[in-house]
């Protein structure tokens, strides 16, 4: 009689994707420091893939220290000799198979990759351009998919869809290139009728890289070519006078609708920062302060959370997203802006927001990669 030893189940590997070619390239490596310092290694096999500005994927450092914010210089990945491309699977299904492709050498196989998360922000990874390539490559990966992540990308589209189903959206115009490069002075005209302050953004970026707050008809023309440095499609936005507030959304599990997190309010501290900027954000830690609950009645506290809840949906919302409001001294709840790929570092407001709704940061990471391992890639 033979006895058979049983096999340890293989951990699913993980391929933790970030940098990128966009603004918020150093953004990307701060939040992949995040996960790769509380990602469970326990039950997952971690391959760390940078993508540097030039677009050049290579296997890097899986050390979180390598990624993290010093207050003297931004993280970056740089290409290396240790070039990553997808290859071909055992099996013939592409793209599940990575190789590592140094010049002069044998490209080397990294195995089969079981999910991908792709920690990008911002245009070529946050916008629907990478969920299609990994679609194509039959990949599964963790967030929304190419159409979610491009509306929830366009400043401009996201706020037709919500418009759409029934949320209010603040008075805003959209300044396009050829608007702005034929007719510059009618683009202020119409920017002028909004009344001030204004909040002049680049279309499809974030961390609120190139958004300006102008005071008056004088700065208009300014901050929008700051904003073109960014992007050459502009949203204009008419200041909102309210309370900043945020809710995290996760995606049900299989048919049921999304979860929220108790609402947030950013408070930005007295000092440098008139407004929630990048280095209130990143740089000047004691800038922003995170109230969790926000201090709102429980009629209102339902509301954002359904709201919320509404915006993911509206978009086709998977895995996650952070959407933030405005909340109004006449108790009106004006929806800003939905991130499908929100700032995931630890101190960040959307897995601080589940974390006080009882959902620690490494379970966090577990039940996204859960989600996308459940999620299989094409029409659905």
């Amino acid at each position: 009689m033979t006895t058979e030893t049983a096999t340890p189940a293989r951990k699913a590997r993980v391929l933790v994707l970030f940098g990128g070619r966009s603004s918020e390239h150093a953004v990307s490596c701060v939040t992949a420091a995040g996960v790769l310092e509380a990602i469970d290694r326990s039950r997952y096999d971690v391959v760390p893939v940078g993508i540097a500005r030039s677009g050049q994927w290579s296997l890097v450092s899986a050390d979180p220290s390598a990624w993290s914010l010093r207050s003297d210089v931004l993280p970056e990945v740089t290409a290396n000799e240790q070039a990553v491309v997808m290859g071909t699977a055992v099996d013939g299904r592409a793209g599940q198979e990575l190789l590592v492709a140094a010049p002069g050498s044998v490209p080397e196989s990294l195995g089969r990759v079981d999910v991908v998360l792709p920690l990008l922000h911002g245009p070529f990874g946050e916008d629907g351009t990478l969920q299609g390539m990994l679609e194509m490559a039959d990949m599964r990966y963790v967030g929304a998919g190419v159409l979610a992540s491009a509306v929830g990308m366009d400043k401009h589209f996201m706020k037709v869809v919500f418009a759409s189903v029934g949320l209010e959206v603040g008075p805003y115009v959209v300044v396009t290139d050829r608007q702005w490069r034929t007719d510059s002075e009618a683009s202020i005209e119409r920017a002028t009728a909004l009344g001030f302050p204004l909040f002049v953004k680049p279309a499809r970026a974030g961390s609120s890289m190139g958004i300006t707050r102008v005071e008056d008809a004088a700065g208009i023309r300014a901050a929008v070519e700051a904003a073109r440095a960014f992007d050459p499609k502009v949203v204009i936005e008419a200041g909102i006078v309210g309370r900043e507030i945020e809710v995290a959304v996760l995606q049900g599990r299989g048919l049921d609708a999304p979860r929220t997190s108790l609402p947030g309010e950013i408070a930005i501290q007295p000092g440098d920062h008139a407004w929630y900027d990048f280095e209130a954000k990143y740089v000047d830690g004691a800038a922003a302060e995170l109230s969790c609950p926000a201090d709102l009645p429980a009629e209102v506290i339902e509301r954002v959370r359904h709201s919320a809840a509404e915006a993911f949906e509206a978009i086709g919302g998977e895995g996650l997203s952070r959407v933030d409001f405005f909340y109004t001294p006449e108790g009106r709840l004006v929806i800003n802006e939905i991130n499908t790929m929100p700032g995931f570092t630890p101190i960040s407001m959307y897995p601080q927001m589940w974390a006080k709704s009882g959902l620690g940061y490494t379970e966090l990471i577990d039940e996204l990669i859960g989600l996308a391992l459940d999620r299989g890639t094409g029409l659905r």
